[in-house]
């Protein structure tokens, strides 16, 4: 009865790594009884709950839904394959952090007077949230860091011991972002000191990055005194084989799943590089003769960066074109059943919890990183932009779980096959690679203790519930 007296409001950043990361914040405090409301832009709303997947359909249904629609809307281009960065993104970025403002205003005011108290749970990327719940004397606000908690320790100090001892290094957002974009994360940073904040929530635990919440507790900060590392938000799933016939109406797998289930154990190469990048033809020329000499199995997600609209009717045709490209190389291995080419939206959560799935070549977005090393899979670190050449970094260097693909310096080069080959087989098959893979398991079974009963993730939902429910 008391939590029914507090509405938890999230707002999340409209990019699909930070969408699902806010959603499975909402279905976790959802499920302790609290009424949670998820605030975005219609087309995100409909993508981010049809995308999710790894809870029961109950856990969804128990969040609310409200469309934050953008006045004048924005501009959609098509993405760029030659840039990293996925410009083609700031029309909608912009528009969000400017014309979402009133829409979730309105919303706030609604709930603040029909509530003891209203909570807001916004991404860090959309400070101006905080702001608006400011104005409302019973309304406070957490920010919800999406990123690794060891990036802000990068970014604060990157002359810190932590990185010194480890060789880690930090690349300035400058060199991994558009001047576009870290413009609007410097608005959002001067959104974040006009407003008291209560605390952060971070994507990630104890297990993972405990001495970089150690570093980041002690720095001064404008999102509050309070942290709570609750991670992993996605759920760490067992082992998704097939064991059993489905039950009547649960929905159908994925046709990748029913492939994984014929494969050897840890056996498969899983590759996909996130939502907001485009490979160039060279370079899906050169992976898939990577993959081809390498006689590794694999499963490969081959499509386009979203668009910011997330309008997917022509997924179909660039799926076409992608596929071909991929086929070009690879038909041999597809026509004999080692290799799998998915062109559309696939089940990564379960693809990694798969014990066919030996280890998962990436971009190194936050979400990524979580989901492999929370199953256990070792990550083939390939960044593209933003926050992804730390995460390589932490991955690679401070976990030991990963190995460098493509170094950041070479962004803007094709990578040879050879390379790319070479990866691929230390990480998957060879004597060197053993301490790789022995390391990513141990992590996978530290993580699922961190959110079992008493671990420190665990335990950190249990006092982030407490406070918001006090």
């Amino acid at each position: 009865m008391e939590s029914a007296a507090v509405a938890v409001v999230t707002v999340p950043f409209p990019a699909q790594g930070h969408l699902n990361q806010l959603l499975h914040l909402s279905m976790l405090l959802a499920s302790r009884g609290l009424a949670v409301h998820y605030a975005a832009p219609e087309p995100h709303l409909r993508e981010a709950r049809a995308r999710v997947h790894g809870r029961d359909a109950g856990a969804l249904i128990a969040v609310r839904f409200h469309a934050l629609n953008i006045p004048g809307g924005y501009a959609s281009p098509p993405p760029d394959p030659s840039c990293p960065f996925p410009a083609h993104m700031m029309p909608l970025l912009e528009a969000f952090c400017g014309g979402a403002r009133a829409p979730l205003a309105a919303l706030l005011e609604e709930l603040s007077a029909s509530h003891r108290r209203v909570v807001v749970l916004h991404d860090r990327m959309a400070a101006f949230a905080a702001v608006e719940a400011a104005r409302l004397p019973n309304c406070e606000a957490f920010g919800v860091h999406c990123l690794a908690a060891s990036y802000n320790v990068g970014w604060a100090y990157p002359g810190h011991r932590l990185l010194v001892e480890h060789g880690l290094v930090f690349h300035p957002p400058d060199a991994c972002a558009s001047r576009e974009f870290v413009a609007l994360a410097k608005r959002m940073g001067q959104e974040r000191r006009r407003a008291a904040i209560a605390g952060m929530v971070v994507n990630t635990c104890r297990e993972l990055e405990g001495e970089f919440l150690d570093v980041l507790t002690q720095i001064p900060s404008s999102d509050g005194h309070k942290l709570f590392a609750v991670g992993p938000l996605s759920p760490v799933l067992p082992d998704t084989r097939a064991r059993a016939p489905p039950e009547e109406h649960a929905p159908p797998r994925h046709e990748c799943l029913s492939w994984l289930d014929k494969q050897p154990p840890s056996s498969v190469l899983y590759m996909s590089f996130g939502t907001t990048s485009t490979l160039r033809g060279e370079q899906i020329r050169e992976l898939a003769a990577a993959v081809r000499g390498s006689n590794q199995r694999f499963i490969w997600v081959l499509r386009d960066a979203d668009r910011a609209d997330m309008d997917t009717r022509e997924e179909a045709v660039l799926g076409a074109r992608r596929l071909a490209e991929a086929t070009a190389e690879l038909g041999e291995a597809i026509a004999r059943g080692t290799g799998m080419v998915v062109t559309g939206w696939a089940p990564q959560l379960e693809i990694l919890a798969h014990g066919a799935t030996a280890a998962f070549m990436s971009h190194c977005g936050w979400n990524s990183v979580m989901e492999s090393l929370s199953h256990g899979k070792p990550v083939l670190a390939w960044p593209m932009h933003s926050d992804q050449p730390w995460d390589a970094e932490l991955v690679c260097k401070y976990l030991a779980a990963g190995v460098l693909v493509r170094p950041w310096e070479n962004r803007y080069d094709v990578t040879p096959a050879a390379a790319i080959r070479e990866a691929i087989e230390r990480a998957m098959v060879s004597e060197d690679g053993a301490a790789l893979r022995a390391r990513a398991t141990a992590i996978g079974e530290a993580v699922r203790a961190a959110v079992g009963e008493g671990g420190s993730s665990r335990r950190e939902l249990d006092e982030l519930v407490a406070y918001l429910t006090r």
